[in-house]
């Protein structure tokens, strides 16, 4: 029996689409992340993106459980004394509400070119256009 592993040429992309309008965030950042990785599908190789793009709309829209909404911050550093900077999660929602999926996408694929590389297979758009109809997306039907 012999392990199979995945090549570059054999690999066929398809393109998804999930609409964020009432998804809490972490569950659906689990599937976004699994479906850019390629774990959904059975030729799955960890050191081959396998996966597929994925269109994320209405990210303004999407859930926080619990005291998220209040406690939950994001923190940057700007390099300068006293430039280190905590924004509150609702502010970004307001602001560039496609940023608080891309963070929570982003830290759960690997830290390394191939996470990079399958990263940039994801598009999120905060409305509930999008520039993509030509590639025929198809619905990701997630649990709400």
């Amino acid at each position: 029996m012999r392990t199979y592993s995945a090549k570059a040429s054999d690999i066929k992309r398809k393109w998804y689409l999930i609409d964020a309008e009432g998804q809490v965030l972490g569950r659906m950042a689990t599937v976004i992340a699994n479906t850019l990785r390629g774990k959904t599908k059975p030729t799955f190789t960890p050191n081959v993106d396998t996966g597929d793009f994925v269109i994320v709309i209405n990210a303004g829209k999407v859930r926080l459980t619990g005291k998220k909404p209040e406690n939950k911050t994001y923190s940057r550093y700007t390099g300068y004394p006293g430039g280190y900077i905590v924004t509150p999660v609702s502010e970004v929602l307001k602001r560039h509400p496609e940023r608080v999926i891309e963070n929570a996408v982003r830290g759960m694929l690997p830290k390394t070119k191939l996470g990079r590389a399958v990263y940039k297979k994801m598009k999120v758009y905060s409305g509930s256009n999008h520039p993509h109809e030509a590639q025929q997306p198809e619905k990701l039907q997630l649990q709400k």
